[in-house]
C-alpha cells in the first residue's frame, strides 16, 4: 500500500523553515532506525525476502527514490508500512502451516475424498488453494475432530456383470502407474487381478470386484514408494480404510504367518500377500452379505402366534386347555 509523503513546501525567500520542518529533514535517528530494523528482521523471518529487498520495497511504497536515504519525517509512514507488511506475512505464514497440517491428514484413509466433497458442497470450490484462511482453518478443525468423513460404500447385491469400459479403463490406468512404479509387467499385474477375482483366463472380471481392485492397485503403488513399509503404513495406504475387525484379523494373520508386529518393516512379497488378504476377505464378505439367507423380512407380525401354535400342536393336552380357557373368556365377556 502506498503512503505518499508530502515534502516540505518551498518557503518564500528570506523566510526561514519552521523548527519542526528542519527536524523532519534530518536523517533517521538511531532509535527510529532500530525500530524499523526490528520490524524488518521479524518480516524476514516469515518470508523469503532479504533485508535490502524489504528496504527497497518500503521506499517504493513511500515514494522515495531507492538511492535516497530516509529522513525523520518518513519514519511514521515507514513504520506503518512495515506493520502492514508484517500482518500480511503473519497471515500467510499461518495459512501455510494450516495447509501443511491438512496435507499430512489428506493421505490418511478417505480424508482426501471427504475434504474434496466438503469444499465443493460448502464453498463451491474444488481446490484448497481457492479457500480463504478461515475456511482452511474450519476444514482442518473438522478433519482433526473426525467430523469430516464419507460413509463407507453401501453394499449392494453382488452382480456378475462384467466391467464396463469406464471401469476397465480406470483399472488399466492404475495398472500402468503401478507398473511404472515397480517395474513389474502390466500383463503380470492383470494376471494377479484375475487370480484374485477367481476368474479364468479369457473371462471378464465381474464389476463387483472393481472397488476392491482399485483399492488394491492404489495401495500397492503407494507402498512401493516407501522404503520401509509397515503394517501401520499399509493400513493408511488403503483408500477404503480397514474396519476394526478387519485390522484385528490382518494383524493376527501377519503375526501367525510372518511373526511381524505393526512397526515391523515388511518385504515386498509380504506387502502384496497382506493386500491380497484384504481383497479376498472383503470379496468374501460381499459374497456372504449378498446371499439370500442374509436378507431379513421387514416384519412378520404373525410369527409369534404361528410359533406358539406349532409348539401347542406337539402337545394335544395343552391345546384342549387353551381352547377351554378361550371359550370361558368369550362366555364371560358375552
Amino acid at each position: 500500500m502506498t503512503h505518499p509523503i508530502s515534502g516540505t513546501p518551498a518557503r518564500p525567500p528570506g523566510e526561514g523553515p519552521l523548527a519542526a520542518s528542519a527536524a523532519g529533514e534530518q536523517p533517521l535517528s538511531t532509535q527510529q532506525r532500530t525500530v524499523l530494523e526490528r520490524l524488518i528482521t521479524r518480516l524476514i523471518s516469515l518470508t523469503q525476502q532479504q533485508s535490502a529487498e524489504v528496504w527497497a520495497g518500503m521506499k517504493h511504497d513511500l515514494g522515495v527514490k531507492s538511492d535516497t536515504p530516509l529522513l525523520s519525517r518518513h519514519f511514521p509512514a515507514a513504520e506503518q508500512n512495515l506493520h502492514q507488511r508484517l500482518d500480511v506475512a503473519q497471515q500467510n505464514h499461518a495459512t501455510r502451516q494450516v495447509l501443511s497440517q491438512l496435507t499430512e491428514l489428506l493421505s490418511l484413509g478417505n480424508n482426501r475424498q471427504a475434504v474434496s466433497d466438503f469444499i465443493r458442497q460448502q464453498y463451491g470450490q474444488t481446490a484448497l488453494s481457492q479457500l480463504s484462511p478461515e475456511q482452511l482453518k474450519n476444514v482442518l478443525t473438522l478433519l482433526q475432530k473426525g467430523e469430516l468423513s464419507i460413509p463407507q460404500p453401501q453394499l449392494r447385491p453382488a452382480t456378475d456383470r462384467p466391467l464396463v469400459a469406464a471401469e476397465h479403463n480406470t483399472l488399466n490406468q492404475l495398472v500402468t502407474k503401478l507398473a511404472a512404479a515397480t517395474g513389474e509387467s502390466g500383463k503380470l499385474i492383470w494376471q494377479s487381478m484375475l487370480e484374485l477375482s477367481d476368474v479364468k483366463s479369457g473371462e471378464l472380471i465381474p464389476a463387483k470386484h472393481f472397488t476392491h481392485l482399485a483399492t488394491w492397485l492404489q495401495a500397492r503403488q503407494t507402498l512401493s514408494l516407501q522404503h520401509a513399509p509397515t503394517l501401520q503404513s499399509l493400513q493408511t495406504a488403503l483408500k477404503q480404510p480397514l474396519e476394526p475387525n478387519e485390522l484385528a484379523t490382518l494383524k493376527e494373520y501377519a503375526q501367525q504367518t510372518y511373526q511381524v508386529q505393526p512397526q515391523t518393516v515388511l518385504t515386498t512379497a509380504q506387502v502384496q500377500d497382506l493386500l491380497n488378504q484384504v481383497f479376498l476377505r472383503r470379496a468374501e464378505r460381499d459374497k456372504e452379505l449378498s446371499e439370500p439367507r442374509h436378507i431379513q423380512p421387514i416384519y412378520s407380525p404373525f410369527a409369534p402366534v404361528i410359533d406358539s401354535l406349532k409348539s401347542l400342536s406337539a402337545r394335544p393336552g395343552l391345546v384342549f386347555i387353551a381352547l377351554l380357557i378361550a371359550f370361558l373368556i368369550f362366555w364371560l365377556v358375552a
